[in-house]
């Protein structure tokens, strides 16, 4: 999942390849005017967000079972326990929105732009452009720490704008600091 290095077809080398393409080198789609845009090189997010994420689900909804069956059957009736029923189906249903969730967000560095896609029902993608860019940060809480997990928050001088990657790799979420608060100098630089 590195996206960094030059000989990796990841997005940095597919973002210098393009750099380093004319227009005469990029083919144009039949009908249109201008040279095509080349489609931007995806990444996902690590497996390891949502392991977190089914594990607070499990703890917070077993809890919730537990507390459902065990408190009604002790001082009501035994059939009340089946009220745990309704937060294990809950849990079932959520495990599965998790899943579908996480495959979800994905990023792309462009030449000029960052790219940021989510949702499943409703698709947002967010375009960050690197001269925009105020502040780059990495934050981990102590939940992501304990799962070796980190994101990325982006700041644009349009608070609207703002954008985080959740859940990356440490190593990731800084290589993408970095380089994205390299970008943002020297696009900026023009302004």
């Amino acid at each position: 999942m590195e996206t960094g290095s030059p000989d990796d077809t990841g997005t940095a080398g597919a973002t210098r390849a393009a750099d380093r393409a004319g227009p005469a080198d990029q083919p144009s789609p039949a009908g249109s005017a201008g040279p095509a845009r080349e489609e931007p090189v995806w990444t996902g997010l690590p497996p390891g967000l949502l392991r977190m994420r089914r594990l607070l689900l499990v703890v917070w909804l077993g809890l919730l079972t537990l507390a459902a069956g065990v408190l009604p059957a002790l001082f009501l009736d035994p059939l009340w326990a089946a009220l745990a029923l309704l937060p294990l189906a809950l849990l079932a249903w959520g495990w599965v929105m998790l899943g579908r969730n996480w495959r979800s967000w994905r990023y792309a560095e462009r030449a000029d732009d960052l790219l940021i896609s989510r949702g499943v029902l409703w698709r947002e993608e967010t375009v960050v452009p690197y001269g925009r860019m105020q502040l780059v940060e990495v934050t981990s809480g102590p939940v992501e720490r304990h799962f070796g997990l980190a994101s990325v928050q982006l700041h644009t001088a349009a608070a609207a704008t703002d954008a985080t990657i959740p859940g990356l790799d440490p190593a990731e979420a800084e290589r993408l600091r970095d380089r994205l608060t390299e970008l943002g100098e020297a696009r900026s630089a023009g302004l």
